[in-house]
C-alpha cells in the first residue's frame, strides 16, 4: 500500500476547508431550531450529517500529514 505524503500547503488547504465546513455545519444545526418547514428541515438534517461525515475524512487526512511531519 502507497503511504501518501502531503506538502505544508495541502495540509493548510484541508485545515482551511475543515474550519469552513464546522461553520457550514453548526450554522445548519442551528438553522434546524429555527425552521418550521419540514422539507427544509430534512435538507439541513442531512446537510449536518453530511458535514460532520466530510469533516472526519479530513481529519483522517489531516492526521496522515501531521505524522508525516513529525
Amino acid at each position: 500500500m502507497i503511504n501518501p505524503t502531503y506538502a505544508m500547503h495541502e495540509l493548510l488547504e484541508a485545515h482551511e476547508i475543515a474550519v469552513f465546513k464546522t461553520v457550514c455545519m453548526t450554522k445548519s444545526k442551528t438553522m434546524q431550531a429555527l425552521v418550521t418547514d419540514p422539507e427544509l428541515k430534512l435538507i439541513l438534517q442531512q446537510d449536518a450529517a453530511m458535514s460532520s461525515d466530510q469533516l472526519a475524512e479530513l481529519a483522517a487526512v489531516l492526521n496522515k500529514g501531521k505524522e508525516t511531519l513529525q
